[in-house]
């Protein structure tokens, strides 16, 4: 397989699902790798996805969904 259709099958689900089974066999990994699910409550632990608790439990009218990346951590 050329790399031009490798890269294609990367990039083209329509023309990925038209190869034959040993084509697509033979395909490499994506150097991205894999697409993975994140559940929610790691999401929420990113820095940036919610607000201290410190902040929440003293001034809960302040705090929204949107915070300053780094410490210190300033929601807006």
């Amino acid at each position: 397989m050329k790399k031009q259709d490798v890269i294609r099958a990367w990039r083209d689900p329509k023309y990925r699902r038209s190869l034959e089974t040993e084509q697509s066999n033979q395909l490499p990994e994506h150097p991205a790798g894999k697409i993975k699910a994140i559940d929610d409550d790691v999401l929420a632990s990113v820095t940036g996805g919610c607000c201290p608790p410190f902040l929440i439990s003293t001034s809960p009218e302040y705090c929204t969904a949107l915070c300053s990346p780094c410490p210190p951590r300033f929601c807006f």
